[in-house]
C-alpha cells in the first residue's frame, strides 16, 4: 500500500468492502462542532474513548443496577451491566455486516445519564420533579444532556450526531435513526433480564423452580444460554430486513421474561422494602437542594434550579448520595 494512503483512506476503502450497505460509515463524522479528524482513530473511536474517559462512565461502577448496596462482589452494577450489554451488541453488529465502532460508543454511552440506586432512583426523581417543578425525568433524556452539557465541567463531549441519537433513543418509543444504535435498545434488555435473573438468584430473591417454565425451556436453562438464543434470532431476522428484530415466538417469550421479572423481582417486596429507603434518601435531598441551590456546582449556569438539582442528584453514586444525606440530617456525633 502506498505511503502516501492514510488512515482514513484505509478504514473508507474497508468499510465499502466489508460492511453492509445498510451500515453507518465512520466518515464524514457529523458533529455540532466541526473537529478535525484523528490520524489514528474513526470518528466513532474518538467518541468511544471520550465517554470511557469521562466522569460520568467512571461513576456508574457505584450505581445500583437492581439491587441497592447487595452483599457480595459479584452483583451487576450499572458499569457491569454497560460493559455485558456493550460487548453482546458488538456481535450482533459483527454478525450483521454494521459499524461496530458505533455501536461500541452508544452502548458504552447510554445510561451515563442513569441516577442512584436503580429504577427506583429514576422514578423517585420523576416523581420530585413532576411535583415541584412541573417536568420530569428520563434518564435516556439525561444521559444526552450529560455528554451534550454537563460532561468537562459544561463543555460537553461533541460527540458525532448518530452517537447522540443512539443514546437518546436506546429506550423509549422512537426508534434510533441507525440500526446500530437498535441493536443496542434491543441488547439493553437482552442484558439486563439475563444478568438480573442470574442476580435474583444469587440473592435468593429467586429459585430456579420459580421461573416461568415455558419461556425457560424455549430460551435455554442459563443466562448463557438464553442470551446466546437470543442473539441468533436477532441476527437470523435481522438479515436483509434492514431493521434489528426478533422472531415472534422468541420476542414474545423474552418479553414474558421481562414481566415475570417486573411482578416478582423490580416492583416485587424486597424491592419495594428497599424503595422507601432511596425515596426518603433521594427526595430529602431534593427538598434541600432546592431550597439552597446555593450549594449546588456550577455546572451549567444558565439551567433553571429545578434542572441543577436534577443534574446534581442525577451524577451521585450511591453511596455519595447516602453520605450527603447523612450529612444534611444526621447529627455529627450520631455518625460515629
Amino acid at each position: 500500500m502506498p505511503a502516501t494512503v492514510t488512515f482514513e483512506d484505509r478504514i473508507r476503502a474497508w468499510e465499502e468492502q466489508f460492511l453492509s450497505e445498510h451500515a453507518i460509515r465512520s466518515y464524514p463524522a457529523q458533529r455540532r462542532t466541526a473537529e478535525e479528524n484523528s490520524p489514528l482513530r474513526t470518528p466513532f473511536q474518538r467518541d468511544r474513548d471520550r465517554i470511557v474517559h469521562s466522569k460520568s462512565f467512571r461513576r456508574l461502577k457505584h450505581k445500583t443496577q437492581v439491587f441497592v448496596a447487595p452483599e457480595g462482589d459479584h452483583y451487576r452494577t450499572r458499569l457491569t451491566h454497560t460493559l455485558e450489554a456493550c460487548g453482546i451488541a458488538r456481535t450482533v453488529a459483527r454478525a450483521l455486516g454494521l459499524n461496530e465502532d458505533l455501536t461500541e460508543a452508544i452502548g458504552l454511552g447510554h445510561d451515563l445519564g442513569h441516577p442512584p440506586f436503580g429504577h427506583a432512583g429514576e422514578q423517585t426523581l420523576d416523581a420530585a420533579l413532576r411535583e415541584r417543578c412541573g417536568s420530569g425525568f428520563k434518564h435516556n433524556e439525561h444521559s444526552l444532556r450529560v455528554v451534550d452539557v454537563l460532561e468537562r465541567d459544561g463543555e460537553g463531549l461533541n460527540l458525532t450526531e448518530q452517537v447522540r441519537d443512539g443514546i437518546l433513543n436506546h429506550t423509549g418509543p422512537v426508534k434510533p435513526a441507525t440500526l446500530e444504535g437498535r441493536i443496542v435498545k434491543l441488547v439493553d434488555r437482552v442484558a439486563y433480564i439475563n444478568h438480573d435473573i442470574d442476580d435474583a438468584l444469587r440473592a435468593g430473591i429467586l429459585r430456579p423452580e420459580d421461573l416461568p417454565a415455558a419461556e425457560i425451556e424455549l430460551l435455554g436453562p442459563t443466562g448463557s444460554k438464553r442470551i446466546d438464543t437470543l442473539v441468533i434470532d436477532i441476527v437470523e431476522n435481522s438479515r436483509g430486513v434492514e431493521d434489528i428484530v426478533q422472531s415472534e415466538e422468541i420476542g414474545m417469550a423474552m418479553l414474558r421474561l421481562r414481566k415475570f421479572m417486573f411482578d416478582r423481582v423490580y416492583l416485587g417486596p424486597e424491592a419495594r422494602r428497599e424503595h422507601e429507603r432511596v425515596q426518603r434518601a433521594m427526595r430529602g435531598l431534593f427538598d434541600h437542594y432546592i431550597e439552597h441551590p446555593e450549594e449546588l456546582p456550577e455546572w451549567d449556569a444558565g439551567a433553571s434550579p429545578c434542572q441543577r438539582v436534577a443534574d446534581y442528584i442525577a451524577g451521585m453514586t450511591d453511596r455519595y448520595c447516602i453520605a450527603k444525606f447523612t450529612e444534611l440530617t444526621v447529627p455529627e456525633e450520631s455518625r460515629f
